[in-house]
């Protein structure tokens, strides 16, 4: 499988990509990012699979056609690109959280990704959304539930004629669990929560906590196209998928 990813610099992407990295079913990953990937990112040698490329992205609103073209070439992809929308305006999180993934969609689009996927074999693609959103506006006064759940309508609505079939994964709590990526990835404050908030959600609360290390392989399951007769995947659905997982293999 070749297999798109955003976000891998992020608490759930990082986690996300270990998961890609350890499984044998991915064959290439092709990271979009903003920059070079920092040292902290593991990158197999050049004789080991899966390959990885990096593709420095100026502008996630924009893409050349030879990329366009190139990403179609992809199996699935995981977009687990995200932003707090603390402190943001509701135009700037729009932009990034729906204009940037509508863009991708776009992308896949115009490389021609239709022609080369069916409706029984689609392009599958994975995003990250989070508890609380909401497709109904209506239903929710959180700028973060409204974003996230006008993105995830978005992509549930594609037409089969697209090529595109799209899983949403709304998690809970959850925390990097690969001390680098602890350190890179949050702050001193968040850090010393995560040691307060993760083993008492986690005891008392297991609903509202999200193991980091189940998502990030949950994630690639959904991008090899299991479970593809459900789109929806909230926290206590994903727990439950996922201990089947662990006893089928």
């Amino acid at each position: 499988m070749k297999l798109i990813m955003t976000g891998v610099t992020g608490a759930a992407g990082s986690q996300m990509y270990l998961a890609a990295l350890a499984d044998p079913a991915v064959t290439h990953i092709t990271v979009l990012a903003r920059r070079a990937l920092p040292d902290w990112i593991p990158r197999p040698a050049a004789s080991e699979r899966p390959s990885v490329d990096v593709e420095v992205v100026s502008d996630f609103l924009k893409y050349p056609a030879d990329l366009s073209s190139r990403l179609a070439e992809h199996d699935a992809c995981i977009w687990a690109l995200g932003r707090s929308a603390v402190g943001v305006s509701e135009e700037e999180y729009t932009k990034f959280t729906y204009g940037y993934v509508a863009h991708a969609v776009d992308a896949l689009q115009e490389g021609g990704v239709a022609t080369k996927k069916t409706a029984e074999d689609p392009f599958r693609f994975v995003f990250v959304s989070g508890e609380g959103a909401n497709q109904d506006e209506t239903k929710t006064r959180q700028m973060f539930g409204r974003v996230k759940g006008r993105t995830e309508k978005m992509l549930t609505s594609l037409p089969a004629s697209s090529g595109i079939s799209a899983s949403i994964m709304r998690p809970s709590y959850f925390f990097p669990s690969h001390a680098p990526f602890r350190q890179h990835t949050r702050g001193a404050s968040a850090r010393a929560a995560d040691t307060v908030l993760g083993p008492l959600l986690k005891t008392l609360a297991p609903g509202l906590y999200t193991p980091v290390d189940q998502m990030g392989k949950f994630a690639v399951e959904l991008a090899k196209g299991r479970w593809s007769e459900e789109t929806l995947f909230d926290n206590q659905r994903m727990r439950e998928l996922y201990k089947t997982m662990d006893q089928t293999g």
